[in-house]
């Protein structure tokens, strides 16, 4: 034990010394290794060595269907705009910069080929975001039938230069065109001719959806839909938020596809644009258990004449094929047989309808009808449209403002949040991000700005003629000549009844949703 006690008291040996001056060599690596790597990563990143994470989710890298692939490059703002493309071009910043100066070319493979076509007097305002909307979501063509507004020569200049635009205008030998359609030989238009107003418009549009099905065959288009410039695909239910990856998994021997319609629920009565700050909907039938919507009906009316302002039917697309034709604004059909149609179960078609309280005396301007109730029958086939025709006609502003908000405006937030609650109302935030990313990006400044300053002298010309031709006024006395030299043919045509009644089904009106005395739709 003495021994061994006192071989542990000596001094270490030199193999002991080695071993601790090793540790302290590998102490020393391991604390500076750290520090060393750190600055070096540091001084390539300062270089330009390294990529920082935050610039990974770039415009080159994301996306959206159907963009151009070539990269954004820079454009100056600074130009002074037109007093009527303010609202377009305020809220600029870089905070959103993935759409900037984006073309939205679209490559020759892409599928399937989606195209819109629409009947518009709408300002530049707003045609620009609905038309950038259903480009970012996948739609390659459209074809705008235009007169009012959008028919002068300041909005066409620009529509014009947007690729995958075609601009129709109402000139006489369009309208003279149209005279020798064989719609006006058949049956299943013929109870909205030769009357005013909506119904005018309604012919209007299945005549210009005639000729557009004629455009898209030759543009080798596979799909068509009919949409106003106030109303936006929701493509809920796909992943990428695409109207292309929706109707690609469509059944190929699916003819045409309805898209119910979700009403806009505003809730103020100074919303100047809709796309942007309207995010509350109210959900169509289609989309509701029976038992909710009929439960809720009452609370969910608030005192109008249907569960919505205006129609409750839908929009539907149609796969481009021979003999397809229009069935009315809302609906396509087939010469030669019965179209093959589905529902999607979640996508929808959003309509801001009344979501300006200006809405009210820009309806009241385009009619030339007497306000009365039984006038407003033979102009509009809607009880609200009757309903608020007659406030915008005879009400002061003040009284039409008050009516606005007690048949339009959702302003008690505690009845919202029941119905939102119960599923009848919802929120939508996609269409609003999408809108305003595209005007924060600086999209519709481009646009504007790279537009060509002169217009040729063929359309310069036709655009004039027509923004001329169709005043309110002039609109309802050229319907009025119209009718007076259709009369003579029209004994004909009803002759075609016996015929054709059998063989083609009448044009699907703006129809409202469901009441709570529809016996055979609560039945089934």
């Amino acid at each position: 034990m003495a021994g061994g006690l006192h071989s542990s008291l000596r001094p270490p040996s030199s193999s002991s010394s080695s071993n601790n001056s090793f540790t302290y060599r590998i102490l020393l690596l391991l604390t500076l290794l750290p520090f060393t790597l750190a600055a070096f990563a540091f001084v390539l990143q300062w270089r330009g060595g390294v990529t920082d994470p935050s610039t990974r989710y770039s415009a080159e890298e994301h996306r959206f269907p159907g963009m151009d692939s070539s990269p954004p490059t820079t454009t100056t703002t600074s130009k002074v705009m037109r007093s009527d493309c303010g609202p377009l071009l305020s809220h600029l910043s870089p905070s959103f910069p993935y759409y900037r100066d984006w073309k939205f070319h679209y490559q020759t493979d892409l599928k399937p080929k989606i195209t819109i076509t629409t009947s518009t007097s709408a300002s530049l305002e707003q045609i620009l975001p609905w038309m950038f909307y259903h480009k970012v979501i996948g739609v390659t063509t459209f074809y705008l039938f235009v007169e009012g507004k959008a028919a002068t020569p300041k909005v066409t200049r620009v529509l014009e230069s947007i690729p995958g635009v075609k601009v129709i205008y109402r000139t006489k030998e369009l309208e003279d065109q149209q005279a020798r359609s064989r719609i006006w030989n058949e049956t299943w238009l013929a109870s909205f001719f030769y009357k005013p107003c909506n119904y005018e418009l309604f012919v209007k549009q299945s005549l210009n959806m005639e000729m557009a099905i004629v455009m898209a065959r030759d543009d080798g288009a596979e799909w068509i839909l009919h949409l106003d410039t106030d109303e936006l695909i929701h493509p809920a239910g796909t992943r990428e938020y695409s109207l292309r990856q929706l109707l690609l998994d469509v059944p190929v021997n699916v003819d045409m596809v309805v898209f119910p319609n979700y009403e806009s629920s505003v809730e103020r009565d100074d919303i100047q644009d809709p796309f942007s700050e309207v995010s509350m909907f109210k959900k169509n039938y289609d989309h509701l258990p029976k038992d909710t919507y009929f439960g809720m009906y009452k609370e969910a009316t608030r005192g109008n004449p249907n569960y919505f302002l205006t129609y409750g039917n839908g929009k539907s697309i149609a796969r481009v094929q021979d003999h397809l034709r229009p069935n009315g604004a809302h609906r396509w059909h087939n010469y030669m047989k019965t179209p093959n149609e589905i529902k999607f179960e979640e996508a929808a078609v959003l309509h801001y309808t009344y979501s300006k309280f200006s809405d009210l005396t820009s309806r009241r301007d385009r009619c030339g009808c007497k306000p009365t109730k039984e006038d407003v029958k033979r102009c509009f086939m809607l009880e609200f449209d009757r309903a608020a025709f007659i406030i915008a006609s005879t009400a002061t502003e003040e009284e039409m403002r008050k009516w606005y908000q007690e048949h339009v405006v959702w302003g008690d937030k505690a009845l919202n949040l029941k119905l939102l609650r119960k599923g009848i109302l919802t929120r939508i935030y996609a269409p609003m991000v999408i809108v305003q990313g595209l005007r924060e990006s600086g999209v519709f400044t481009s646009i504007i700005e790279s537009a060509s300053t002169s217009l040729s002298k063929d359309n310069f010309l036709s655009s004039i003629v027509s923004s001329n031709s169709t005043r309110p006024n002039d609109l309802v006395a050229s319907s009025r000549k119209k009718n007076k030299a259709r009369e003579s043919q029209a004994t004909v045509r009803k002759v075609l009844q016996f015929t054709d009644a059998a063989t083609h089904e009448a044009a699907v009106p703006p129809l409202p949703s469901p009441g709570v005395n529809d016996d055979d739709v609560q039945e089934s």
